[in-house]
């Protein structure tokens, strides 16, 4: 499955040698990275320790308060960077958000109706454009507080959780949400001003796992709100391993 890495901090804070690690796992995740940082979203369609585009903005790359990375095992759509995350997208409001996403949609008739809008051909995508359409909805007269926009994903995540492999990272320009729904599939630990999170450790530090079926959400790299535990965690079936083990995941 893809790898996911997100960074939040109250001020400034030079990760790139954590990111050229975090990129490196692309050796076991070859279909393509992505990364949201200060300037922007960028993404290619290629193994990411082959991209000299990659390597050259991680070199020139500012101190961070903020970053989302992802590195792809496509199980959903085929390889080319239309399929690559982040997705990204403005709401009504003009609010940009940006999700990147580990998991598998099993459960997605919701999603359904998202299949002639997308440009791509993944599961993640059609979850983050029915995303923008939730938040939308929840926008018609004005836009949502910081704790209205929380209440929203939070009722977004419980609903889309169950029978689901519902591993996100979420920006909405301000929070950054983190959600796991399956056993030992996402890290946090300290890093400067702030905190990282990662599917896979990626330096030597002290790392403890993110709670299980439970949204977070951070400001400037501080805990901002926490949801209740829900129901929806994703147990792995025989289909499910036997399906991994063909992609030697």
């Amino acid at each position: 499955m893809c790898e996911l890495f997100g960074f939040s901090a109250a001020g400034p804070t030079d990760i790139r040698a954590e990111l050229r690690e975090f990129y490196s796992h692309s050796v076991r995740h070859p279909h393509g990275w992505g990364m949201m940082h200060g300037c922007g979203t960028v993404h290619e369609g290629i193994r990411a320790i082959d991209s000299p585009r990659l390597k050259k903005l991680i070199d020139g790359l500012g101190p961070q308060k903020t970053l989302l990375g992802h590195i792809r095992f496509a199980t959903v759509g085929s390889v080319k960077e239309v399929n690559c995350h982040p997705f990204s997208g403005s709401d009504i409001t003009g609010r940009t958000w940006t999700l990147i996403h580990n998991g598998t949609i099993y459960s997605g008739s919701r999603l359904i109706p998202m299949l002639s809008r997308q440009k791509g051909d993944t599961d993640s995508e059609r979850l983050f454009l029915y995303l923008m359409e939730t938040v939308n909805s929840a926008q018609t007269w004005g836009s949502l507080s910081a704790e209205g926009r929380f209440a929203l994903i939070n009722d977004f995540v419980k609903e889309m959780a169950p029978r689901n492999k519902l591993n996100l990272m979420i920006y909405d320009g301000e929070l950054l949400y983190i959600h796991k729904n399956m056993k030992d599939t996402m890290f946090q630990r300290p890093f400067g001003s702030g905190v990282m999170f990662a599917t896979s450790p990626v330096d030597g530090g002290d790392w403890s796992q993110v709670p299980i079926a439970q949204l977070m959400a951070y400001k400037d790299g501080k805990k901002f709100l926490t949801g209740d535990r829900h129901k929806g965690v994703f147990v792995p079936n025989l289909q499910y391993i036997t399906a991994m083990d063909a992609m030697n995941i």
